[in-house]
């Protein structure tokens, strides 16, 4: 199966080229550094040869925030090492821009397609002395040929869903195979635990999700709409998907009954529904508002809809009650759940539909610690919001204190394991 796997991966190769192309007209990959992904002449090694290279690879910008903490931890003892970190996205390099700028020792570079030719010249170029790879990032001829090369390969914050260990199952002998290179797995959940045992691998660890670590910068946090949002009764509805905009709507207007100034401000997971959302707003007769990024809200606006990226932060910063989306279409049952760190972390009060698999942990600990709770309609939703508003002010402090608590002990139980690991495969 591995060489069927790199054979079809070889064959690609050529397509790949008009894939990245069309990609960059669209503006979904950097426009000069797009050939980093498919070309040996743009891999630009950067290496101190007096250091050990530990390479990580993240795919997009949680996954790039979730490893920051540890390479904070590492970088205590930055004579010793460097770091490369790949990822997949645009939206993480830019991350890595802005929040990596002052460190000398860390460099970015695209990952290049799994193409075994590909990956065995970056491995021969880089030399990296240890990786890691982040969540799911389960890349057959990068973990064969490291293996080969014997670099220690680590999975780190590693997830693994009842779909994906089904599919990996098809092909059982290969899996088992695949997962036994890894020298060390740490876990992000008890239920991937489980499945990595199954698939063969070897040293399995749980310690919590480390993306309880991650940290927020609040002079980042830059709200234009700060005097109204911190002045009038509003709630926010993060990364809703299809139909929990309407499940949204039907909360305003029973918010509104009681409250006639209150704001409903919208950000959807994907912001090509806006136009969608707005034309339904406009059909119920409610006064709404497409808010790009250097708007101010007006006065008579009651639904905002946020029509930019990345800006999710500077809501929960102001708001105190927040719906967190893909969390009540049954359809998506299995693959539900939107990351609610962020919101916890800035002191909200969170709100979900019944279906967070993709969070199931992260919830149960929300839950627990009654920072989160489950709605499972409108009306349940509307109530709780209600309460919420009688007494507007946020428990931010106890909320994010408590939030920080668990990930500084995640963070320092995963280094315990991480450091001891290095110590003994990197010489």
């Amino acid at each position: 199966m591995i060489l069927t796997y790199r054979i079809l991966t070889t064959l690609i190769y050529p397509l790949l080229f008009i894939l990245i192309y069309l990609r960059k007209i669209f503006k979904k990959e950097d426009s000069e550094r797009y050939k980093e992904k498919i070309l040996v002449s743009n891999f630009n090694i950067v290496r101190n040869k007096e250091a050990k290279l530990i390479w990580f690879h993240a795919a997009s910008i949680g996954e790039v925030k979730s490893i920051i903490p540890v390479i904070d931890e590492l970088n205590v003892k930055k004579a010793k090492y460097e770091f490369l970190i790949t990822t997949t996205t645009l939206s993480s390099s830019n991350l890595i821009k802005s929040d990596l700028q002052n460190f000398t020792n860390i460099h970015h570079r695209f990952f290049p397609f799994d193409i075994n030719f590909l990956i065995n010249k970056f491995l021969e170029l880089w030399k990296p002395n240890v990786i890691f790879l982040v969540d799911s990032e389960i890349w057959p001829n990068l973990i064969i040929n490291a293996n080969k090369k014997k670099i220690p390969l680590v999975l780190i914050n590693a997830r693994i869903t009842f779909k994906t260990f089904k599919r990996w199952m098809l092909f059982p002998k290969t899996a088992k195979k695949i997962f036994n290179l890894f020298d060390l797995c740490l876990s992000s959940n008890s239920e991937t635990k489980n499945f990595l045992t199954k698939l063969n691998a070897k040293n399995i660890y749980f310690r919590g999700n480390i993306k309880l670590s991650s940290k927020i910068k609040l002079k980042n946090i830059n709200n234009l709409n700060k005097k109204i949002l911190s002045e009038r009764n509003f709630w926010f509805a993060a990364s809703t998907h299809k139909n929990e905009d309407v499940l949204c709507l039907k909360v305003h207007s029973m918010l509104k009954e009681r409250y006639k100034d209150i704001i409903t401000v919208i950000a959807p997971r994907h912001i090509k529904r806006v136009k969608n959302i707005k034309t339904i707003c406009e059909s119920l007769n409610l006064n709404v508002q497409v808010l790009n990024k250097e708007d101010v809200i007006s006065n008579n606006k009651e639904i905002i809809i946020i029509n930019s990226f990345g800006v999710l932060q500077d809501y929960f910063k102001y708001a105190k009650s927040v719906f967190i989306g893909k969390s009540t279409i049954k359809k998506l049952e299995n693959v539900g759940g939107q990351n609610p760190i962020e919101a916890a972390k800035l002191g909200c009060k969170i709100y979900h539909g019944p279906y967070v698999y993709n969070f199931k942990e992260i919830y149960e600990i929300l839950e627990k610690n009654n920072i989160s709770k489950k709605i499972e309609n409108y009306t349940e939703l509307s109530n709780y919001l209600i309460k919420d508003l009688i007494n507007p002010e946020k428990e931010e402090n106890k909320i994010s204190h408590l939030i920080d608590n668990l990930g500084q002990k995640t963070l320092t139980d995963t280094m315990k394991l991480i450091n001891n690991f290095l110590s003994n495969e990197v010489k």
